[in-house]
């Protein structure tokens, strides 16, 4: 059995960490899917999926590496051929992927005690997003 469904976030760019867990959880609730796998999608290239213990700590600790990793202000060929100053976002984007699958076990997600799930995005202006997740299994 395969169930699909869609949701939207706003969000305000510039690496802006939103817990979509719920959501999430909800759609494989839904879905009537007791074991099987969900995946988590975004159909972008400037945005992630991770998990993360949603806390203030570790987000900071998540956007202060992102930003050594790919720093904001860097050159970038990319903005160099498009100049829409993103190119960060697209090298952050590529880092940590832009979808993530979790086993499904008696109708849940399993996911760690401390552990959601986050879409992160890393554009260089707010955006409304819509993420793909689908459920199969049975």
């Amino acid at each position: 059995m395969v169930h699909s469904a869609t949701f939207e976030v706003s969000t305000q760019g510039f690496c802006d960490v939103i817990d979509v867990t719920p959501h999430v959880t909800s759609i494989v609730e839904k879905s009537g899917i007791r074991n099987g796998v969900v995946c988590i999608a975004n159909p972008g290239s400037t945005a992630g999926i991770t998990t993360i213990e949603f806390e203030p700590g570790a987000v900071a600790d998540l956007k202060t590496a992102l930003e050594k990793l790919a720093p904001e202000n860097a050159r970038y060929r990319h903005n160099d051929t498009w100049g829409d100053g993103n190119g960060f976002a697209h090298l952050r984007s590529a880092l940590i992927g832009t979808s993530q699958s979790f086993p499904v076990r008696s109708g849940a997600i399993a996911l760690g005690t401390w552990q959601q799930v986050v879409f992160i995005d890393f554009d260089n202006r707010p955006r409304r997003r819509k993420l793909v997740v689908s459920v199969v299994g049975e």
